[in-house]
């Protein structure tokens, strides 16, 4: 039933023009703004992401947007150098002083969170 849809996702932010300024100007993703003056983030593989306002927003505690690099020390460099401050974790989740899990098990992986406190990550594809 649902199969054939063009599903999106989306989450919210407190202040629209913060989000743009950081997921156009400084991630450098392809953003416009809908009827409804929300933003869509269009992905080169077709997908799209919407961020809608939400005057009590609250910061997701979950990473609600993953990018998939081919480089993830390169990435981790650049983003850093465009001030991005990677999250540090030790426990469960180790990571190293660039911010990056190197341990898990999984793919490399690197949290950071936008403007709002939402939880995004890059990860390196195998």
């Amino acid at each position: 039933m649902l199969q054939n849809s063009n599903a999106f996702s989306g989450f919210s932010v407190d202040d629209l023009a913060k989000a743009k300024s950081f997921y156009k100007g400084i991630l450098g993703l392809d953003v416009s703004e809908d009827e409804m003056g929300f933003l869509v983030l269009h992905f080169s593989g077709g997908g799209n992401v919407i961020i809608y306002p939400k005057p009590d927003h609250t910061p997701a505690t979950f990473t609600v947007l993953n990018f998939p690099v081919n480089d993830i020390d390169q990435t981790v460099d650049g983003l850093t150098a465009k001030g991005i401050k990677f999250e540090q974790y030790s426990g469960t989740i180790q990571t190293d002083e660039k911010g990056i899990c190197r341990e898990s098990g999984g793919p490399l992986i690197a949290w950071f969170k936008d403007p709002a406190g939402n939880i995004l990550s890059v990860l390196e594809e195998e």
